[in-house]
């Protein structure tokens, strides 16, 4: 990687060792699409990313990242 800046390098590597955690969650929804979830609260969540082999799931305005949708929390 070549950084062109006139930044010190301390200033532009500041944070680059702390990582902030998300707890993304795979769920699955209705007739099998798969997301990546960002839980708001206990039963709802904010799409993040879909994953689906059919390409009409995409097209859904439903399944678009940045959606909040209802889910059953699953217990482990």
């Amino acid at each position: 990687m070549i950084m062109y800046t006139t930044m010190p390098l301390e200033l532009v590597f500041e944070n680059m060792d702390q990582t902030e955690k998300q707890s993304i969650r795979e769920i699955s929804m209705g007739a099998g699409v798969t997301m990546l979830v960002e839980p708001i609260s206990s039963s709802e969540g904010k799409i993040v990313r879909l994953i689906s082999p059919n390409p009409q799931d995409y097209l859904n305005p439903r399944y678009a990242p940045g959606q909040t949708i209802s889910f059953q929390p699953e217990f482990n």
